[in-house]
């Protein structure tokens, strides 16, 4: 089960594991997502690990030991403060879960995150994400030769999805009458058809041909990798930055947010691109299907083939070949 580990270890590390995997247990129950859920338990089995070889133990923390912690994640590892960040919600996470069961008094890390982590709950203004042109979208998507990742890109592009959304397509999710995506249920998301246009059709037909090549058999995935499966988060990251390295949209070695690109730049590009060509906010939250957040949202019905007129309108048209 996802998110779920096992527990091969002995002695006292083997009840802080216990203790961490039924709080993953509890984190699937309250519906994170399966991406937290996982980082989350590969920082409290580090931290965990770490804390037994000093004696210690995850469920005795401390201000000491949670220095001990800290000065670990620092000196050691060399985190940044962004992953410092992430390390302590996973411990505070984790104590508020052990502070709900009763099996701690309070939950240590809140304040000891105020006075240590720089950038804790601090009001700073939100680094600048970078915006590409549509050139140079039309760029990167044509610059991939491989068919395959042509299609992933251009798919994020122009339906404005997250990666785990893209990743869970199936073929048997395309309704071609309509152009438009069937996607999964997902925490994050209200709405679940997005629409493509003609130059992602195409683009989808040749990808398809292709793929009956290599893909193993009883496979449904839309988009599968060089074994024959689905492919995978990393997969979708590695496409998208290594192709945007290429043309100078992303300088992995760079300290500025602005300088680096992403599969979700992809999703910024298509929220700000249909905003620029006039599209309404309603239109863009369902294409977007964000949240939500008003109860007379979930009354307000949204006709979609007038949606997907709007769409086809505003949509950029990249010159794909």
């Amino acid at each position: 089960m996802e998110g779920v580990i096992e527990v091969h270890e002995t002695g006292e590390i083997a009840n802080d594991l216990t203790q961490i995997r039924h709080y993953l247990n509890d984190a699937r129950l309250r519906r994170l997502s399966g991406g937290t859920i996982r980082a989350y338990e590969s920082n409290l089995r580090i931290i965990a690990s770490h804390l037994h070889s000093q004696g210690m133990s995850i469920l005795d923390l401390d201000k000491y030991s949670l220095k001990v912690v800290l000065d670990y994640l620092i000196n050691e590892r060399g985190v940044n403060e962004k992953t410092l960040n992430n390390y302590f919600c996973a411990v505070s996470s984790f104590y508020d879960y052990l502070s709900y069961e009763n099996i701690v008094r309070s939950n240590p890390v809140s304040s000891f995150r105020k006075r240590y982590l720089k950038n804790y709950k601090k009001s700073r203004p939100a680094p600048s994400k970078k915006i590409i042109s549509e050139n140079e979208a039309s760029r990167l998507i044509n610059s991939a030769i491989s068919i395959r990742d042509k299609t992933l890109m251009a798919v994020l592009a122009k339906t404005g999805v997250r990666r785990g959304e893209l990743i869970s397509m199936d073929i048997d999710d395309i309704d071609w009458h309509n152009q438009r995506i069937k996607l999964k249920p997902k925490n994050k998301r209200s709405n679940l058809y997005v629409y493509f246009d003609e130059e992602v059709a195409i683009l989808l037909n040749r990808w398809l041909k292709v793929r009956q090549s290599y893909a193993r058999k009883g496979v449904k995935a839309l988009f599968v990798g060089d074994l024959g499966k689905r492919i995978g988060r990393n997969v979708v990251y590695n496409i998208v930055t290594e192709h945007a390295e290429r043309i100078g949209l992303h300088k992995p070695k760079s300290d500025r947010v602005e300088d680096h690109f992403s599969p979700h730049n992809l999703r910024h590009w298509f929220t700000t691109h249909l905003r620029r060509n006039g599209m309404n906010r309603e239109f863009i939250k369902e294409l977007r299907g964000d949240s939500r957040g008003e109860a007379i949202d979930i009354y307000d019905h949204i006709d979609h083939q007038e949606l997907r007129k709007a769409y086809l309108a505003s949509i950029p048209r990249l010159g794909i070949v």
